[in-house]
């Protein structure tokens, strides 16, 4: 692990460190999208778009700083975990803004950062280059989408929820074939983390992968349902 500061030890649930990160992202993200609807259009877009920009950038400089001063793994090391390639990918949605393009990002980013924001998973703490990434990663990627929402007025719709499970499974079979040839574990296909996680409730290999599968539609209607209340309200004040 990088140790370009000195730092303390693993970070605990429900610390200063957990709930700081978390209650500055909060303040921020109200105060940028309250700034965001006094300005133009354009500006909305060029601001959550340098935001998107900082967060790639902030991913890439941690692995190359990795890469020239440690011994770099590409076994384990490259950033092809969902929320980290998120990160590097994020520019292009903002960039581009494509509503496809959002129908998959608002599952993805919301099923596959929140438990990461609940139950952080960072072995050391205020002030390392770790701790710095996790959270610019994780809640960064939570504030471009809450932003879209409110800002931009996008929502999914119910199909969405299919789109992004489709899309999701092209992400697992990519990395099942980097999994083959670099003989590495990306997305924990091949073995579970060694660090406690949720999927030591889904039983050993390859059943832990085959219960992930059969709750992630169930998890993101979940995450759609919000979006369907607000809009049967809308459509109850119409009539």
């Amino acid at each position: 692990m990088i140790k370009l500061f000195a730092a303390v030890n693993r970070v605990q649930i429900l610390s200063l460190e957990h709930l700081i990160p978390i209650g500055l992202a909060i303040i921020v993200a109200v105060t940028l999208i309250r700034f965001a609807r006094t300005i133009s259009s354009e500006s909305q877009q060029r601001v959550i778009h340098y935001i998107a920009i900082f967060i790639s950038l902030a991913v890439i400089t941690f692995h190359l700083y990795y890469m020239f001063t440690t011994d770099y793994n590409i076994r384990t090391d490259l950033p092809l975990y969902l929320c980290s390639l998120l990160a590097i990918i994020i520019p292009i949605f903002t960039y581009y803004r494509h509503y496809w393009m959002f129908e998959i990002l608002v599952f993805w980013v919301i099923a596959g950062t929140l438990q990461g924001v609940i139950t952080p998973d960072i072995a050391e703490g205020f002030p390392s280059l770790d701790y710095m990434r996790y959270w610019i990663v994780h809640l960064g990627l939570l504030t471009v989408i809450v932003y879209t929402i409110f800002v931009f007025k996008m929502k999914p719709k119910f199909k969405s929820i299919f789109k992004s499970f489709l899309a999701l499974q092209v992400y697992v079979v990519l990395m099942i074939v980097t999994n083959y040839v670099l003989e590495a574990n990306y997305f924990y296909l091949n073995r579970k983390p060694e660090s406690a996680s949720v999927l030591d409730y889904f039983g050993e290999w390859p059943y832990y992968i085959i219960v992930a599968q059969l709750i992630i539609i169930p998890l993101f209607l979940v995450i759609y349902l919000p979006f369907y209340i607000s809009e049967a309200k809308k459509k109850s004040l119409l009539k």
